[in-house]
């Protein structure tokens, strides 16, 4: 039986949320973001530290900020993530922009264009999240994700502190977030 999420309607939806971060070639990593309805796929540069600043992101969900956003530099195109806060579920909404050099760091999304968007309980999105960015780190280890990233070293605080809150703050319905001892 899996969890199930609340929309902005008051519809419970199921959690059927995935979430993959590979690394590809050197210098850059394709994500793959799913909810059992729709998918959304980019891939990001290495120009910024794009799985810790996800990391980071997520983990923002579980103290008192309402939102959190996280923008991802396709070179030239920008990929910008909005988290909403609802309760204990989250909003997540995906805008591209055609010239990451003039939308970066801008305060809206004018200009933007949606790409995809899902509720999801924040459990169902911080687990995604670990649970991807500890596949790159079995897969990489830290010198080969160096190796391959470039640019930044794995973020090793960030994920240690995404897995903190979530063992803590959700109700994880996977096993290994249930029994596994925090780091």
């Amino acid at each position: 039986m899996t969890e199930a999420a609340i929309d902005s309607g008051g519809v419970r939806v199921p959690d059927d949320l995935q979430f993959r971060w590979e690394l590809v070639g050197v210098g850059g990593a394709t994500y793959r973001i799913a909810d059992g309805t729709s998918e959304h796929r980019a891939h990001v540069g290495y120009c910024t530290d794009a799985l810790a600043d996800l990391l980071y992101a997520v983990t923002g969900l579980y103290g008192d900020s309402s939102g959190e956003r996280v923008s991802f530099d396709l070179e030239p195109v920008e990929t910008r993530w909005l988290l909403r806060r609802e309760g204990s579920d989250v909003a997540i909404t995906v805008f591209e922009f055609p010239d990451g050099a003039t939308s970066w760091g801008s305060s809206d999304e004018t200009g933007g264009t949606l790409s995809w968007s899902s509720a999801q309980s924040r459990s169902a999105l911080g687990h995604a999240v670990l649970e991807a960015a500890e596949s790159v780190l079995r897969e990489h280890g830290e010198a080969g994700y160096l190796e391959k990233w470039m640019r930044y070293p794995f973020p090793v605080a960030a994920l240690q502190d995404l897995r903190r809150l979530h063992r803590r703050g959700d109700d994880c319905r996977h096993e290994q977030c249930r029994s596994s001892p925090e780091w």
